[in-house]
């Protein structure tokens, strides 16, 4: 099994927890890692409901009778946000069973990136729930998975997404993406009850591909949409609430240096990214002129998936143009800044030191495409993507 990373999280919470929620964008594989798992001896019997069939539905219409059927068992409800009434219900199941002495999880519940279940589920389940977010295939899964044949490459180019990065072939791969794109902006996003036109949503994502490493001017998108700022922001936070987007922030430490304030914004999935780009090959990608900022999407993403709570990460850029691409805090008091580079030959500009000095960096690192460890002047370590995972995992 390739998605072992969230694995042991998931067990341990199904054993400790009363209610576990896995979380994740549409077609990432949650329902089939849901299920493989829970064929595991957990100790009672697995009862599976899926909302968007409408004879599972119909059976939670006496939510609270249909629910104490199935004591001493762990119940599995998928897309949970359509039904976010049954919250309540849930707590009151889970305190009377509870009091009953039944302690492992007894509801493992499943969405696809809702706001709404966020918010509902913490209201009323707080310190009964755990979340898990399952993202797409990340470079430590599938390196783990056949260390000596993993090949980056492909995982950047066709992204993450299950079926889009085991496709037969990348026509394949490219068709998968596009369908996907289409079916979220017509189908799922509606469904969720975002009232946004198709055709202009599917043209912001697309715009926003172009932004992609950078701040989006989002007055400058809504212009072109002839939209509203407010609305454009609205669109902007939809595709971050389906995890399609993710904004990193700025650096907000003590210093005397104006700052850009505002978020860069980053397609999370690079498979998606290459599609609205229109980029339908890896040499059309090579050639591309944002396949530094691709990689940059890739690299920082990857490191996202691994990060722990206790680290805080964002970007620092001054008015200067003093840059770093990535800060990490960490909390042991560390400031790791890390430069991004899509060369084998990494090069560095006097605004990456000069920052460094800035935001005071206890470490400085530049991950690039190779695979080889060596120092730079300045105590700066240039070091490949899966070797820099690999020490983000060993300090979790």
């Amino acid at each position: 099994m390739i998605r072992r990373i969230l694995e042991d999280k998931l067990i341990q919470g199904l054993k400790s927890m009363p209610v576990v929620v896995l979380l994740g964008p549409r077609q990432v594989g949650k329902t089939t890692l849901a299920i493989d798992l829970t064929k595991l001896d957990l100790g009672k019997p697995l009862h599976y409901l899926d909302l968007e069939l409408d004879s599972d539905l119909a059976k939670l219409d006496d939510a609270e009778s249909y629910l104490r059927r199935f004591e001493n068992q762990l119940m599995v409800i998928d897309e949970i946000q359509r039904r976010p009434a049954l919250f309540k219900i849930l707590r009151g199941l889970v305190d009377v069973r509870k009091r009953a002495g039944e302690r492992t999880c007894q509801f493992l519940l499943l969405g696809s990136a809702s706001k709404d279940l966020l918010q509902q589920s913490s209201e009323t389940l707080a310190g009964r729930i755990r979340y898990l977010e399952l993202s797409p295939f990340s470079v430590m899964e599938l390196y783990q998975n056949d260390p000596s044949g993993f090949n980056y490459e492909k995982l950047w180019f066709r992204g993450g997404f299950p079926d889009s990065y085991l496709a037969e072939t990348d026509s394949d791969s490219w068709d998968w993406r596009y369908d996907f794109i289409t079916t979220y902006v017509e189908r799922d996003i509606p469904l969720f009850g975002a009232q946004v036109s198709a055709t202009r949503m599917k043209r912001f994502w697309s715009m926003l591909a172009h932004y992609h490493g950078q701040q989006a001017v989002l007055s400058e998108i809504a212009k072109s949409l002839e939209v509203s700022h407010t609305t454009i922001r609205t669109y902007l936070d939809i595709l971050q609430d389906f995890f399609m987007v993710r904004q990193l922030q700025p650096w907000s430490g003590n210093t005397r240096k104006r700052l850009v304030k505002s978020p860069k914004i980053y397609i999370r999935d690079t498979g998606l990214l290459h599609s609205l780009l229109t980029i339908p090959s890896f040499e059309q990608l090579m050639g591309h002129p944002l396949v530094g900022a691709s990689w940059e999407g890739f690299v920082i993403e990857n490191i996202s998936t691994l990060l722990t709570p206790d680290w805080v990460s964002s970007y620092y850029r001054s008015s200067n143009q003093s840059e770093i691409d990535l800060v990490l805090e960490g909390p042991a008091r560390e400031v790791w800044a890390i430069e991004i580079k899509k060369s084998v030959s990494p090069t560095l500009s006097s605004g990456f030191y000069h920052a460094c000095e800035d935001i005071q960096a206890t470490r400085k690192l530049v991950i690039y495409s190779g695979s080889d460890q060596f120092p730079m002047k300045g105590g700066i370590e240039v070091i490949g993507l899966v070797a820099f995972l690999k020490m983000i995992r060993e300090k979790n």
